[in-house]
């Protein structure tokens, strides 16, 4: 019998989850030589949810197939109902699969009901629907024995998103009221097949600025860090403040830099990002405004593969003031990740890049996902996505990694 002449059937189990339970029904369905159009199965906590769409033919709805099942349920302790569904509304269901789809994630210490509400709300507002709800990071204890605890739902919706920037933006003012980060990004086959993350290196990879804790060795730390918090801002030309700042170092002595490589931890979860990176396969590197003598130890710290970053000129055991050519700043930085993905063999949807300050700007808009990390605010309205609540290994939620999967 032609779909056409018959009905589809939705059948809907729930009760405590233990194994069996699919293979009992699915056993019941393949007797009767059902066809499966649809099934989808969620657990939360230990109570389950079972839903199969059949195909419902004339020769089942004369048999015993749905006592069977009712049978079946009642003795495992479940709850069964059946709806019939109708040729032309399977049809419609069907045809609505060509919907964009988009994912939402929210990520924080902790999700609360009003930020489910809030963030749904928004959702609900642009005329997406919620298909589907994951929660990406470990379960929740109720006590924990700190306040470093970390959440990460996603959001799995479709439909016709008529404005894309007035959603980002929504939600993007969410997290000025909430103590959550919010990111909406496509769900298509690029967010599944990234290759290629580029870091910035202060304050992003690694806690503080390197410039700031040479300057505070050579005496000049408060001039120095007025600058870099200006030009960090985006309030002045990074290539002007950069040489300003460098000649400010003149007759530091050489040991100070590696005093500078002893003292300044990782970012944390730069370990954890970085080596489950690694073992999926990505390739990653270093841009940096900072200074090439402090990504070396990074790069063999970390196993980065590639690193781009600026030369600070030495002379007799001695800092010059000076920095040698090219200056790496936001424009080099978007060239050098063209480059990159170019001798990956990669389009740059596959690219991430990730930073905080002003001068990370243009490679994080030329990257297929970029990321402002605990950014300032003028470089989280900039970028598609921010991260402020969360280590940086709060950036394997975007890429879909749940916390069993990342490395310990």
């Amino acid at each position: 019998m032609t779909l056409s002449l018959s009905q589809v059937l939705l059948i809907e189990v729930s009760g405590p989850d233990h194994p069996g339970v699919t293979h009992s029904l699915t056993g019941i369905l393949a007797s009767h030589s059902a066809r499966v159009l649809d099934i989808g199965q969620a657990v939360i906590h230990s109570s389950l949810a079972l839903g199969i769409l059949v195909e419902m033919t004339a020769g089942m709805r004369s048999s015993a197939m749905l006592t069977d099942l009712l049978l079946k349920a009642h003795e495992m302790g479940m709850q069964i109902r059946f709806t019939a569904i109708s040729a032309d509304e399977y049809r419609a269901w069907v045809g609505s699969q060509g919907k964009r789809r988009f994912l939402v994630t929210l990520l924080g210490p902790s999700i609360e009901a009003a930020h489910l509400a809030a963030v749904s709300g928004v959702v609900a507002r642009h005329g997406l629907n919620i298909d589907r709800i994951d929660r990406l990071s470990g379960r929740t204890p109720l006590e924990s024995a700190d306040d470093t605890g970390r959440v990460c739902i996603e959001l799995a919706t479709s439909g016709g998103l008529a404005d894309e920037s007035a959603i980002r933006g929504e939600l993007l003012d969410l997290t000025a009221e909430h103590d959550l980060d919010i990111a909406f990004q496509h769900d298509d086959v690029y967010r599944r097949n990234r290759r290629l993350v580029a870091f910035d290196m202060d304050s992003t990879l690694i806690q503080g600025e390197v410039i700031d804790e040479l300057a505070a060795l050579a005496g000049v730390g408060e001039q120095v860090r007025a600058i870099t918090e200006a030009a960090m801002r985006g309030e002045l030309d990074f290539q002007a403040s950069f040489r300003k700042r460098v000649s400010l170092l003149k007759g530091l002595p050489e040991a100070a830099l590696t005093q500078v490589v002893e003292t300044i931890p990782l970012m944390d979860g730069a370990e954890r990002l970085v080596g489950t990176l690694r073992r999926l396969g990505y390739k990653t590197a270093i841009l940096s405004g900072g200074f090439t003598f402090f990504g070396r130890e990074l790069q063999r710290r970390l196993g980065i593969d590639y690193l781009h970053a600026n030369e600070l000129e030495l002379r007799d055991g001695v800092v010059t003031g000076e920095v040698i050519p090219p200056v790496v700043d936001g424009a080099r930085k978007a060239a050098l990740l063209g480059e990159i993905a170019a001798r990956e063999g990669l389009n740059m949807e596959q690219v991430i890049a990730v930073g905080d300050g002003a001068n990370d700007l243009p490679m994080l808009r030329l990257a297929g996902l970029g990321i402002a990390f605990r950014a300032k605010p003028v470089v989280r309205r900039g970028a598609r996505q921010a991260i402020s609540r969360m280590g940086l290994d709060g950036i394997l939620y975007l890429l879909g990694v749940r916390d069993r999967e990342a490395a310990s």
